[in-house]
């Protein structure tokens, strides 16, 4: 028998050797969590069944997460009672550290989450066989590491990097560096941050023939450099003032420095507690532009100052039934008030029924405002090789998508073996 056939042969087989396993009377858990290492969270936590579907669940666990000002994450799991659980829930927060490994996340994670869990497990079959431990000595040591604290919430982070490339007719190389401090209170917010690009590529052309033929070499040069910071208060659980700032210097947008310097206020529609799961908010900012080009520009310009306003709707969810974000935004120079942008843009990921779910993903901007557009046309090498930006007075951008899955309840099993584990 041919090889290609035994193979066949067997996988068709494999089904009836190696079947899910029939429910057992345990706990019903749907994990909805973008971020977690699914495949190791189902082989460290075996008490409960995992299944695919919201539907088929006993608890529907959804995971938020957002960045905590000591540069590392909170996770937040938000337990949901289904069915004959329904009304009981609970949220439960983890912390990990700016320091973590991915290995020390998940398994803080797992252990958060296997507390969670046991609220539920302790009233279904497995309940006599679960066990609780403590360890006071952990936990006394973690209180005395947060009582304690000598650079007083700041964090800072610096990092860099570079590459190089090349084909016979083509090389390139870029190098890249960043820097970040940070510092986060309950009533503070307090950050600074700066990055910065070199990157050039050379290409072999061939020239025509009647031009004598051979070939010519051709350097594309960017470079990128950006600053920038905000303060902000905190003044109750849905207003916010701040003052930020900014500086840059870029090639593919004609300048040789760009500030703005603006405060501004915000209003959140939902307390800023929820953060992890709803916002809608506004925010309005008045600010001061200095700009100095490179090239004079079409209005024959070759620096400037002018007062501006920005004002950005923002929502943003993340609930049972999916996932929706979207932004409205607006801006207008004040000292030249024909001169304005206006952009729109949103996500969205739901669940439509059982098993099937669409998303899509759009934005569009109207742009007036493309005052710094270098005077004469581009060449064809700036053009092809997005050397320098083109005026246009929009953009956009859309895709979707559908998905829908089917077959067995159970999702406990975990094989990595030829990369199965993801």
């Amino acid at each position: 028998m041919p090889i290609f056939l035994t193979v066949f042969l067997l996988a068709a087989q494999a089904p009836a050797q190696v079947t899910q396993p029939p429910p057992s009377g345990r706990v019903r858990v749907f994990l909805d969590c973008n971020d977690c290492d699914e495949n190791y969270v189902r082989k460290e936590v075996t008490f409960v069944d995992y299944v695919r579907n919201r539907e088929d669940a006993d608890v529907h666990v959804l995971v938020t997460t957002q960045d905590t000002g000591g540069g590392g994450e909170q996770w937040t799991l938000k337990f949901i009672g289904l069915g004959g659980r329904q009304g009981q829930d609970q949220t439960l927060l983890y912390n990990s550290p700016q320091t973590a490994t991915d290995d020390e996340e998940r398994a803080g994670f797992v252990a958060v989450f296997k507390l969670g869990l046991v609220r539920y497990a302790a009233t279904s079959v497995i309940a006599g066989r679960l066990k609780v431990t403590y360890d006071a000595g952990k936990a006394a040591e973690q209180k005395a590491e947060q009582a304690r604290d000598r650079w007083n919430y700041w964090v800072y982070r610096i990092g860099g990097g570079g590459d190089v490339n090349g084909e016979e007719q083509q090389n390139g190389r870029s190098i890249r560096g960043f820097f970040q401090a940070n510092r986060t209170t309950d009533d503070w917010r307090v950050s600074f941050e700066g990055n910065g690009r070199y990157s050039d590529s050379e290409f072999l052309l061939d020239e025509d023939e009647e031009e004598g033929g051979g070939r010519t070499r051709f350097l594309s040069v960017s470079r990128n450099l950006q600053a920038t910071g905000i303060v902000v208060k905190s003044l109750t659980q849905h207003w916010s003032l701040g003052l930020m700032g900014s500086a840059e210097s870029q090639t593919f947008r004609n300048y040789v420095l760009r500030t703005r310097i603006a405060p501004g206020i915000e209003y959140n529609y939902f307390p800023y507690s929820e953060s992890t799961r709803r916002m809608l908010t506004l925010q309005y900012t008045v600010g001061h532009d200095y700009h100095r080009y490179r090239e004079t520009t079409i209005f024959g310009k070759d620096q400037e100052q002018l007062l501006d306003q920005r004002a950005e709707v923002g929502l943003s969810m993340r609930q049972p039934w999916g996932t929706a974000n979207a932004e409205f935004n607006f801006t207008q120079f004040l000292t030249q008030p024909s001169k304005y942008s206006l952009g729109v843009e949103g996500f969205a990921e739901v669940r439509i029924f059982k098993g099937f779910s669409v998303n899509f993903f759009g934005e569009y901007t109207r742009t007036r405002d493309q005052i710094y557009l270098p005077r004469g046309q581009a060449s064809n090498e700036e053009i092809l090789l997005r050397q320098r930006q083109l005026l246009s007075g929009y953009q956009y951008f859309f895709n979707f998508g559908v998905s829908y899955s089917f077959g067995s309840t159970f999702n406990n099993i975990v094989n990595p073996r030829f990369g199965g584990g993801g």
